[in-house]
């Protein structure tokens, strides 16, 4: 594995930086949360420059390139607390297609990802929080022509707004996937922490799907764990993009605001909290990267270094909001600092897919030869 950006990778990181600074400054990001502005307009940005076909594979109109150069733009769309669908449509849904799906469903339901024309989301967890395949209740059992749904899902994001659901759920005992236009279903929006990550609940009962809107041939519980590693990893790195926003918000601050005559980021205090931030801050880069690398080399490690590295973003944050925090003084609790739009995107990105906690409770099994 090569620990290090090459020289294309850098150059995209750099161009990538570019157009969100461009297309997606503070004032835009305030729109969203203060206005309720819709971030289309956005999208269509993001779609015009072949963002989300940028990991797909070309047999699907995808440009065929790795998960690390799509671990670079999802950290800095983290950094910048980028709104809309690009990460429940190119790290959730499009990865549990690609896994779950033969090539000809691929093509069906990636191809249109890869265009920009269609969004989608996956609506896996239903109030556990666990998102473990064995905790999936919902059910479908044969109807005229098709399948009927039953069950609810939770913190579904994009749940309301995306084109396609892929809706994990069990026939017959085995864990299967289904793809539900997202018209068809019954969502309700969740008063969101950060309104740049919208959620909702969905509701399945009496949803009728076709045949042909059921992937796969069997069960697909190895399939869907290889796709919430990917869900995972990405999940992770938007909070370390998120958290190195507080950080240099910190780092600009301490260094411009004085006390007793001096810059209070010369005062030791300040120095250490600093020090700490920067130390977490890495740490869980470079444990996101190294997930990125496992993924993209469909390394055995994969799973373990996914939930590494979501553990790490999750300790990352809990230490850069509360410090971060702290560091702004009384200015850092108002809604005219910029400070609260990253600070909610990183505590959001705790919570999604799986707490901290519960991400090292996982390491520990598979340290001790679980699964």
């Amino acid at each position: 594995m090569d620990f290090e950006l090459d020289d294309d990778q850098r150059e995209l990181q750099r161009a990538v930086r570019e157009v969100l600074d461009k297309e997606c400054p503070p004032a835009y990001v305030r729109r969203i949360v203060d206005e309720g502005h819709d971030p289309t307009d956005l999208w269509d940005t993001l779609t015009g420059l072949d963002w989300p076909a940028l990991a797909l594979a070309p047999e699907v109109g995808g440009l065929g390139m790795t998960w690390v150069d799509q671990a670079i733009v999802l950290e800095e769309l983290g950094y910048a607390s980028a709104p809309g669908p690009f990460l429940a449509t190119c790290t959730q849904f499009a990865p549990a297609v690609h896994q779950v799906g033969t090539a000809d469903e691929r093509l069906r339901f990636l191809g249109p990802v890869a265009r920009g024309e269609r969004t989608g989301t996956l609506a896996f967890d239903e109030g556990s929080g666990s998102w473990d395949p064995s905790d999936v209740a919902a059910t479908a059992v044969a109807g005229e022509g098709g399948w009927v749904m039953a069950g609810t899902k939770e913190f579904v994001v994009d749940g309301d707004t995306a084109d396609e659901v892929a809706v994990a759920l069990r026939i017959d005992g085995e864990l299967r996937l289904a793809i539900v236009p997202g018209g068809d279903l019954d969502a309700e929006p969740i008063d969101p922490i950060d309104p740049t990550t919208r959620h909702a609940r969905i509701r399945l009962d009496g949803v009728r799907i076709d045949d042909d809107r059921l992937l796969g041939a069997g069960d697909a519980t190895h399939a869907l764990r290889s796709a919430l590693e990917e869900s995972v990893t990405a999940v992770a790195l938007t909070t370390v993009g998120a958290c190195q926003r507080i950080l240099d918000l910190d780092l600009g601050h301490v260094k411009e605001r004085h006390q007793f005559g001096v810059p209070i980021g010369s005062f030791q205090a300040v120095k250490h909290k600093l020090a700490d931030m920067y130390r977490d801050v890495e740490r869980a880069r470079a444990l996101g990267y190294f997930a990125a690398l496992c993924i993209a080399e469909d390394d055995p490690r994969r799973g373990r270094a996914a939930a590494m590295a979501k553990a790490s973003a999750g300790e990352c944050q809990r230490r850069v909001v509360q410090d971060g925090l702290q560091l702004f003084g009384g200015i850092g609790y108002s809604w005219e600092h910029d400070l609260h739009l990253y600070l909610r995107r990183a505590k959001v990105g705790d919570l999604h897919f799986g707490t901290s906690s519960r991400h090292r409770r996982h390491i520990a099994r598979l340290a001790l030869g679980g699964s």
